[in-house]
């Protein structure tokens, strides 16, 4: 295979494999680094000895995803603050059935679940569960047997709790909600909001100890709308806001000019009630936060 073909060949599946460790890793930065240690690999590989492509590069892919994710575990264990996610910028199609239950997948409610899992749990049941491999293919993957290998999928479900997470609210609610978040922000009101929100709903956000951010979660509609309406009303009371798709889901982008300070999420449950809000400050996280090609 000449060099412009493997290239070729590997950006064809380059958002597969994005979307994959961007899922295991929940850091898009990771995700590029872990896709493009794939591709050195690949490009380095005696192509005439790979008999299914696509299964050697999620092979090589998720392997080095593993071993990035513990790496970033231990380094986890020392975060200031809460640890999020990393968001990214989704285009929701309204029209783009298809998608709806990958977009669930790359929610910040869903990616948070995961971290409940250990490494291997937590790549065989997204590749089962969301790129649909079957299980003898995830055991080659993992270097595993595949009894081990139905085990992890199964603890995975019971520990994550997908029901909860894995749901589409429609876009109208969730504008509703954005809307409303915004007036308490920016006004002060919360009555339109409260209506809005779960009785146990929470509220985290991210600074990993570079910006000012709250260090603990919130818990309950009194505490939540006073922090909204009382300390963010202050301080982001000149920032400008852009409405925007983040994680498979309606959030917000927070500016002051041309520099991003925040971005907002949000969980719903079966209901359509707001039961999480993540505010992401870490500038590490929100510095090139761009519309990316995830699947």
């Amino acid at each position: 295979m000449l060099d412009h073909e493997i290239s070729e060949t590997f950006e064809e599946i380059r958002p597969h494999l994005l979307g994959l460790a961007y899922r295991i890793l929940g850091s898009f930065a990771d995700a590029e680094d872990a896709v493009q240690d794939t591709y050195l690999k690949w490009a380095k590989a005696d192509q005439d000895t790979i008999e299914n492509t696509r299964s050697w590069l999620t092979t090589v892919c998720t392997r080095r995803c593993l071993d990035l994710l513990r790496a970033a575990s231990r380094t986890r264990v020392n975060y200031v603050g809460v640890w999020l996610p990393e968001p990214i910028h989704t285009p929701i199609e309204d029209d783009a059935l298809a998608r709806l239950d990958l977009d669930s997948s790359l929610t910040t409610a869903f990616l948070v679940m995961l971290e409940r899992l250990t490494p291997k749990e937590r790549a065989a049941y997204l590749l089962y569960e969301i790129f649909e491999v079957a299980y003898p293919d995830i055991a080659k993957m993992l270097e595993i047997q595949e009894s081990t290998c139905r085990k992890l999928v199964s603890r995975a479900k019971i520990n994550i709790g997908q029901a909860k997470v894995r749901h589409t609210t429609p876009l109208e609610k969730q504008d509703q909600f954005l809307a409303a978040f915004k007036i308490a922000i920016a006004e002060g009101d919360t009555t339109p909001l409260t209506a809005l929100l779960s009785d146990d709903v929470q509220l985290s956000a991210d600074g990993g100890g570079k910006v000012p951010a709250i260090p603990k979660t919130l818990h309950g509609k009194t505490q939540v709308t006073a922090f909204l309406s009382k300390v963010l009303k202050h301080f982001w009371k000149t920032y400008q806001w852009y409405p925007t798709d983040i994680n498979g889901a309606r959030g917000a982008i927070v500016k002051e000019g041309d520099s991003i300070q925040a971005t907002v999420s949000f969980a719903y449950d079966e209901k359509g009630t707001t039961t999480y809000i993540y505010i992401m400050r870490n500038p590490d996280k929100i510095r090139t936060l761009d519309a990316v090609t995830i699947y």
